[in-house]
């Protein structure tokens, strides 16, 4: 670890203006119990290996960090993982010779609330960190934050409800009548044919 540290410190003084890191969102939101992926980008060669990328990321809140993801020389030491991510972090290996850095955190909680930031050195282009901030909120509390139907649009939808309603009804009651008197108009005639029959034959 020392030696890791020492490497940054050097490298950051001697070419850290021409290496560059980035994230794709600066700030997150998401509920407890969801998963949520975190990436940052970086400068990278054609011939960069996976040996040659270090990286160490942290979660900052106001009591202390938190360890959330160290790879040495492109190998990964779990142990250094901070208990409260222990199996909750999953990365890309493929991805990261090509200067992506993704990190599946699944099952949020909400003290995973906080600033996270990736120092990435790559061996030898330099040296860089960048953070982005991670808001965790109990499902709760989204509930209530979702805006609610004011009294006036729910009484407009009561209004139509009961308009529809009753131009149903209307309709209905104009089909009936229709056809009462298509029944009534198909049995006049035959009244009239028998009206004028004399029974007395």
């Amino acid at each position: 670890m020392i030696f890791l540290i020492l490497q940054l410190l050097f490298l950051t003084s001697c070419v850290s203006g021409t290496f560059v890191v980035n994230v794709t969102q600066t700030s997150y939101q998401a509920e407890e119990n969801q998963n949520i992926t975190l990436e940052w980008t970086f400068s990278t060669r054609t011939d960069t290996s996976l040996r040659s990328i270090s990286i160490f990321c942290e979660m900052f809140t106001e009591s202390r960090p938190y360890v959330l993801f160290n790879l040495n020389e492109g190998i990964e030491s779990p142990e250094s993982q901070d208990p409260q991510f222990s199996g909750r972090v999953q990365w890309d290996k493929d991805v990261l010779t090509e200067g992506r850095l993704t990190l599946h955190v699944s099952r949020l909680r909400t003290n995973d609330s906080g600033f996270y930031r990736c120092d990435i050195l790559v061996i030898p282009d330099g040296s860089n960190s960048m953070k982005c901030w991670l808001n965790v909120t109990a499902a709760a509390e989204l509930q209530t934050q979702r805006p609610t139907e004011s009294p006036q649009a729910e009484r407009r939808r009561d209004i139509l409800f009961y308009f529809g309603v009753a131009v149903i009804a209307f309709l209905l009651c104009v089909s009936l009548a229709v056809y009462v008197s298509k029944v009534l108009h198909t049995i006049s005639p035959f009244r009239m044919k028998y009206k004028h029959v004399d029974y007395r034959q």
